[in-house]
């Protein structure tokens, strides 16, 4: 057990029977009163974020974190399928657990976070961007760049995603996959 004058960024806690990353902090000392701690914590299992304070004196409960390499393989019925880069391992997780899992592409590598004393898979995290293919769109028009008009277009994992005008079919595309913006056209 720790104390408050421990939290930081990206600490992880558990918390209401869960676990939680710290994502912003501040201590207060107020004119009167006892000092506390204002936090914003982000659930490491589901992703819903919460704020919390903490009286000075508590004592928090520090939960160690790993990350690990793994590779996708594929989805069926059970869940999505990860590899272990390095033991080759395989573990099975629920679509809920991975960010935007409409993101994954076949071979693609991911960091999973492990609860480090149980040795639990508690979340994947996909790269921040990603290069993928556009499988179909309306056709393009060339020298369109002026205006900010955008069309729909379906990428090679399924995924669908507002692109400028001038993209075709074939092209590939870069895309923050936390917000599942384009961002970019990218040569491959």
């Amino acid at each position: 057990m720790a104390n408050t004058s421990e939290i930081r960024n990206g600490l992880c806690i558990n918390f209401s029977n869960d676990v939680y990353a710290v994502v912003e902090f501040l201590h207060v000392k107020p004119g009167k009163g006892p000092a506390f701690v204002r936090t914003k914590l982000k659930s490491v299992t589901n992703g819903k974020v919460v704020d919390q304070t903490f009286p000075s004196s508590h004592k928090i409960d520090i939960v160690r974190v790993e990350r690990r390499k793994f590779q996708y393989l594929y989805k069926d019925d059970s869940g999505l399928h990860f590899m272990d880069n390095e033991t080759y391992d395989q573990i099975t997780m629920q679509k809920e657990l991975v960010g935007n899992a409409q993101f994954l592409k076949d071979g693609m590598e991911i960091e999973v976070l492990y609860h480090a004393d149980e040795n639990i898979p508690l979340n994947v995290e996909l790269p921040q961007y990603v290069s993928l293919q556009i499988k179909y769109t309306e056709p393009g028009e060339k020298g369109n760049t002026a205006t900010n008009a955008s069309k729909p277009a379906t990428l090679e994992t399924g995924a669908e995603v507002k692109v400028p005008i001038f993209i075709n079919e074939g092209d590939y595309v870069k895309v923050d996959t936390r917000t599942g913006d384009y961002l970019e056209r990218v040569k491959m």
